[in-house]
């Protein structure tokens, strides 16, 4: 076991039958489980016996150390869940180095298992779905296939059901869009995405790779024929599962990005088109600092500094993310370098009022703002069942409804449309959301934003002199 590993741990583990040091029981592993469990979670009690049985069945015997991280409520609760268990605990009194494993590997849910290699380096965070698929270890450590590993002899489908092989996509900028005829939402965006497929995307270099989830070959069948690209073959079931564990792939519809190296532009690539659908930007590859009005981005991943300038003058909005830009690349050629998933900080602005900066506002608290006007004229519609306000969300048959007179997908609800556009400018805020910490924030003063600032302020946060302040619940 490297020293690494012990360092990431502590030198103490919990044992049936005692405290015991790290270095000795875990010498001559090949692979660490974190098992993060708690006895009061109704589906980790399903899954621990489950585990405990492979785990003595085959998979010590493979070279796999599991080490139980409890999200229990109380230490009695540990001991009695614990002494279920034939492996390794962490102790329940180090809560503490707990929060820290549960934060640097993103657990956000229970049970969850994050493999490790013996130098502590990630094989794979979803090792609850790679040991369950296979539970007598044939495949350990269970290392996720590279892409190009996995489409390696894959099976695309082109006009007409013409079959192609991974060639078709070799050197290419191709998306990846996972998608199914049953999913209302994926319904809606698959006409939009065609048509900017068609008109401008296809020629400024894109490719498409429809990735199925639906139910049988005949519901793929149907849903295929209406698409202008490229499909993954549905019976390749395994592949497609493959590409969606690659990728993180949670929720449908979902693009992710490939560039022509195939590395991975972006794993939100349907915010990035349908922000860009005439591909102003094509590839799209991430900006150092991105608009909260483009999708979430890595809000939910890492900190984030965020910029609230919504009521300022477009030239002001620009004078912060020039400001911003050096120190936000900084950190995203520290991430290049490491091989990391994740830069150590997200940077993002909040030019426009609405959507997802007024549910920021709500949620740390500030001022909320009126909505900004459309940049066209709205038309009172008819309300009906399926649609939001982009200002305050509210929507449905019931509420006034006032929609864009050029067709674009924009909404106001009456009131939203009745105050759009009337507030007053106001200093730009920096502020900090740290999400994966427990939804934690913390907030700088009102006034200009420079890059000065903003290094100072990161420096603060890692020092820990920040007050911290809860998201609201």
């Amino acid at each position: 076991m490297s020293s690494s590993l012990a360092a990431l741990l502590g030198d103490t583990l919990v044992s049936g039958s005692g405290e015991c040091r790290t270095e000795e029981v875990l010498a001559g592993k090949q692979a660490v489980a974190l098992y993060f469990s708690a006895h009061w979670c109704p589906p980790c009690k399903g899954f621990t016996p489950q585990f405990a049985e492979w785990y003595s069945q085959s998979l010590k015997a493979k070279g796999l150390e599991v080490i139980f991280c409890s999200s229990d409520k109380d230490e009695a609760a540990f001991k009695g869940y614990f002494g279920e268990m034939p492996w390794l605990a962490l102790p329940y009194a180090n809560r503490e180095l707990k929060e820290k494993l549960s934060k640097q590997y993103k657990v956000s849910g229970i049970p969850s298992v994050v493999i490790l290699d013996a130098d502590g380096k990630v094989i794979t965070k979803d090792g609850r779905a790679a040991i369950s698929s296979d539970p007598t270890g044939e495949e350990f450590p269970w290392k996720p296939k590279s892409l190009k590993e996995i489409l390696s002899g894959a099976k695309l489908l082109g006009d007409g059901g013409k079959e192609l092989g991974a060639e078709a996509i070799e050197n290419k900028v191709f998306a990846f869009y996972f998608s199914a005829h049953w999913c209302p939402p994926c319904r809606g965006f698959t006409p939009k995405l065609a048509e900017w497929y068609s008109k401008s995307l296809k020629a400024k270099g894109l490719e498409v790779v429809f990735v199925s989830s639906d139910r049988d070959e005949g519901s793929f069948n149907e849903y295929f024929k209406d698409m202008p690209w490229l499909a993954l073959d549905y019976s390749d079931r395994k592949r497609k599962e493959q590409l969606s564990t690659l990728f993180g792939v949670s929720g449908i519809p979902s693009i992710v990005i490939i560039d022509k190296d195939g590395s991975v532009v972006s794993k939100d690539g349907r915010s990035a088109i349908s922000g860009d659908p005439e591909g102003n930007d094509f590839p799209w590859h991430p900006k150092p600092v991105a608009d909260v009005k483009d999708g979430p981005g890595c809000l939910q991943e890492v900190p984030t500094v965020i910029a609230f300038c919504e009521t300022n003058e477009p030239a002001a909005q620009k004078a912060i993310v020039d400001a911003m830009t050096p120190v936000a690349q900084k950190f995203m050629d520290e991430q290049k370098a490491a091989g990391e998933e994740d830069p150590k900080f997200g940077f993002m602005v909040a030019t426009k009022t609405g959507g997802i900066a007024s549910r920021l506002r709500e949620l740390m608290f500030l001022p909320a703002l009126p909505p900004a006007k459309h940049e066209h004229p709205l038309e009172k519609k008819e309300s009906a069942q399926g649609w939001g306000c982009d200002g305050c969300g509210k929507g449905g048959s019931d509420v006034e409804r006032h929609r864009c007179s050029q067709g674009c997908d924009w909404d106001f609800c009456g009131e939203c449309n009745a105050k759009a556009g009337s507030q007053a400018a106001e200093q730009p805020r920096l502020m900090i959301i740290d999400i994966p910490s427990d939804g934690a924030f913390y907030e700088a003063a009102e006034g200009e934003i420079t890059g000065e600032a903003l290094t100072k302020l990161l420096a603060s946060y890692e020092a820990q002199t920040l007050k911290r302040n809860q998201l609201k619940q």
